[in-house]
């Protein structure tokens, strides 16, 4: 039992938050020459997920779009003494993480959550750091250097909604750009690349069909704007729990709409599709209850699982209608949020002057 001096406590943590949230400015906290950055969302229109390769990675075709829901970030960089990178290291903090080459790069990272989980990672254990770290090494950047982020979160974890990968993503634009390195540089899209098969996406954004194991941009499609409702049950899916129980009794996507969906020029005209709902569904039951539910309302043609889960997207008339099942998915006791399809990727947003 929660007594009702620990609740105050809470609140008071929380208001402080808050309060600390409004007063913040990324020139104040993070200097001049601050980045701000978009970081997208996606939603996979089409997940086709295939046999195991020799690598231990599965074969994947997938139609991902990008939605308007994403996080902000900022990014700052500065050089650093070696003192200081040194301290970071012999006093590890949560927040920071010593990285790069030469065990030269400080990277500090404030976690505003904006999406009622109370998300704490540590920095070292975060993809953003994860990217800089490995570019970083593929630049082969040995100068001491202290790399600063904020990351507000909006996108919530364990839904199938790339935001951690968006992040990771978010960061090597930022960083590319404050180390005079095109975003497109081969470096840059190898390390998105090998940090997972949603982070090289996210360089691209929009609507993209992807091969190999999910991580191969095919081709890209005309995107659409059409209003979408996110509706996600407490509890997540283990990723590769869910591949592994997918390997125990495998079932393709249907050929005809692998085709259909292969032929699309439009995202409009992608059926939507996804072999790996099951093995998630078998994992976390309530995803059935939440797929019933949007279906009875929109049909089943316009629902989906948003890759292994656990959120499920809906695809509806206008923003009015996807607010209105938000408002009702809320108070079925599930996270729900209305947003759209989006041509945005991760991107810096153009200062104002």
């Amino acid at each position: 039992m929660i007594d009702n001096a620990q609740r105050n406590r809470e609140a008071e943590v929380n208001l402080l938050a808050a309060a600390r949230d409004a007063q913040w400015s990324a020139t104040t906290f993070l200097g001049p020459g601050s980045l701000k950055l978009v970081s997208p969302a996606k939603v996979n229109l089409l997940l086709a997920i295939g046999a195991v390769r020799p690598d231990g990675y599965h074969e994947a075709r997938t139609i991902m779009h990008a939605l308007a829901l994403h996080d902000t970030m900022y990014v700052h960089a500065a050089p650093a003494s070696a003192d200081e990178v040194a301290r970071a290291v012999s006093e590890p903090r949560a927040e920071m993480a010593v990285g790069g080459p030469a065990e030269n790069l400080l990277v500090s990272i404030d976690l505003s959550d904006r999406t009622g989980q109370d998300l704490a990672v540590a920095a070292a254990d975060n993809l953003v750091f994860k990217a800089a770290d490995a570019l970083a090494r593929a630049l082969d950047r040995c100068d001491c250097e202290r790399v600063s982020v904020r990351i507000e979160k909006h996108i919530p974890a364990q839904g199938g909604l790339g935001g951690g990968s968006s992040n990771a993503a978010t960061m090597l634009v930022a960083l590319a750009q404050l180390w005079d390195v095109p975003a497109d540089d081969d470096r840059v899209v190898a390390v998105a690349r090998s940090l997972g098969a949603d982070v090289a996406f996210f360089l691209q954004g929009g609507c993209a069909q992807l091969g190999g194991t999910g991580d191969t941009l095919e081709r890209t499609l005309a995107p659409s704007r059409q209003a979408v409702v996110l509706v996600k049950p407490a509890d997540g899916v283990c990723t590769a729990e869910a591949y592994r129980r997918f390997d125990e009794q495998p079932t393709p996507v249907q050929p005809a709409v692998l085709e259909a969906a292969c032929a699309a020029a439009d995202a409009a005209d992608v059926p939507l599709a996804n072999n790996l709902a099951p093995a998630a569904e078998a994992l976390l039951s309530e995803l059935a209850v939440v797929r019933q539910w949007l279906a009875e309302r929109v049909g089943a043609q316009n629902v989906l699982l948003c890759g292994s889960g656990s959120a499920t997207f809906a695809l509806v008339d206008d923003y009015d209608a996807a607010s209105a099942l938000a408002l009702a998915a809320g108070k079925q006791g599930w996270w729900a949020r209305p947003t759209n399809l989006s041509g945005l990727r991760a991107a810096i947003v153009p200062s104002r002057r």
